[in-house]
């Protein structure tokens, strides 16, 4: 006689969110909680001792480095944000590259064939597909609205018995920018951010897995494309970026680099918000540099799968006076 099997699924209760149930964008890559964890997950597989990162950077990378003693030292770029690499690379070291803005691919294609040890940094090139053999990590919630999440492509696992992370509690910033609106929510925005901080590598949450499940990237992709054309057509002439936007690439923002500085806070005062990557060079950079320039001087134009064309002319209208 066959024993009779019981669920461990709960039946019954009230209705939970209802979320659409597609596919996932990386199914075959791991699933973890943050980027910085996805980079301490490389750097405990690999045994790195030094890394090379870019002055032009985030300081959040910093974390896992210091929470492995791994020494790091800062390269330059050069005005196609490409690297500097007048050092030697050895054995035990690796060079950390991230790929500007979505639009450096080809960029990540030609050192994946000269260096080694590289890692890829695709928090800001969501759509960028891993290139062979090349550690990569991509950070969900700067393309979506998720409060967490990242993914990692590596070849080898740690095989660790990670816990599944939990995202209930980082959930608030996400639900006002739907009830009330963007800025209502933006506390709640930096208090998630300090949330992610010095956290353990976990597996990414139910949560945020569901959701990433339910969207639509084509069409996201599609609209960020549209929507990147559609600056450059109108601003390109004003840019003093070398921008070089391949079929492939899906822009996470619309970099337009103007030698006025205060263009970035007149935009924010009609309500255009555009984030500064990154405060933090001002400290790590030379006042003169490129990176220093480049932080201070860049706008970062929204658009994302939002807004429409006609978002789009807004800030065009926006910016025609001042630039």
């Amino acid at each position: 006689m066959e024993r009779e099997t019981h669920s461990h699924k709960t039946i019954g209760g009230y209705i939970p969110l209802e979320l659409s149930k597609g596919e996932l964008y990386y199914p075959d890559l791991i699933a973890l909680n943050t980027g910085r964890n996805a980079l301490e997950y490389v750097l405990r597989t690999r045994k790195y001792a030094t890394i090379y990162l870019p002055y032009y950077t985030c300081e959040v990378l910093l974390e896992p480095l210091q929470k492995l003693n791994v020494q790091y030292h800062f390269y330059y770029i050069d005005e196609d944000l490409d690297p500097v690499i007048d050092f030697e690379i050895g054995e035990h070291c690796c060079l950390l590259y991230t790929n500007y803005f979505g639009l450096k691919t080809e960029t990540v294609k030609k050192l994946a064939k000269k260096i080694k040890n590289l890692i890829i940094d695709n928090a800001q090139a969501f759509f960028s597909k891993p290139v062979n053999n090349c550690d990569t990590f991509y950070s969900c919630r700067k393309f979506f609205g998720v409060p967490d999440g990242a993914y990692l492509n590596i070849s080898n696992t740690l095989g660790l018995n990670l816990k599944q992370d939990q995202s209930t509690d980082r959930f608030a910033h996400l639900i006002k920018s739907i009830d009330v609106n963007i800025e209502e929510g933006y506390t709640d925005y930096i208090e998630n951010n300090k949330q992610l901080c010095n956290n353990e590598i976990k597996m990414m949450s139910v949560l945020t897995k569901t959701i990433l499940s339910s969207i639509d990237y084509d069409k996201c992709a599609d609209i960020r494309r549209k929507n990147f054309a559609y600056l450059d057509e109108q601003l390109g002439q004003e840019n003093i970026l070398r921008l070089n936007f391949s079929r492939e690439d899906v822009p996470m923002v619309y970099p337009l680099l103007v030698e006025d500085p205060s263009i970035k806070q007149q935009l924010i005062n009609q309500k255009i918000f555009v984030a500064t990557y990154w405060p933090n060079v001002y400290e790590w950079a030379h006042v003169d540099s490129y990176e220093y320039f480049l932080a201070k001087h860049l706008v970062s134009l929204p658009i994302d799968h939002r807004y429409s064309i006609a978002d789009m002319k807004v800030i065009v209208k926006a910016l025609k006076p001042l630039i």
